[in-house]
């Protein structure tokens, strides 16, 4: 399986393909990251990729694995990613 692209490969690659400076295109992805962390409550959308959203999960009955008690899982907040339909199709293929 292939490896995943560094941070500097990725800052490489973004720069050779929108004719940037190495420098600038860690500022271009440092600020999306960073406006992406401000908006996440509100849900940030990179459109064609996907959306940030923040969800409220309910609390649970869950297993422990190695003795099987039961245990109570508290209600939190987490973040999800939600891909988009148009990222999936590149990715996948389109259905038919």
């Amino acid at each position: 399986m292939a490896k995943a692209l560094t941070k500097s490969q990725i800052v490489a690659s973004v720069a050779e393909t929108v004719g940037l400076t190495k420098k600038q295109a860690v500022t271009v992805i440092e600020a999306i990251v960073a406006l992406a962390y401000k908006n996440a409550k509100n849900s940030f959308t990179l459109p064609g990729l996907g959306k940030l959203v923040l969800v409220n999960r309910k609390a649970r009955m869950g297993r422990n694995p190695a003795t099987g008690e039961t245990i109570k899982i508290a209600a939190k907040r987490v973040v999800k990613f939600r891909v988009a339909k148009a990222a999936k199709d590149a990715i996948l293929g389109a259905k038919k």
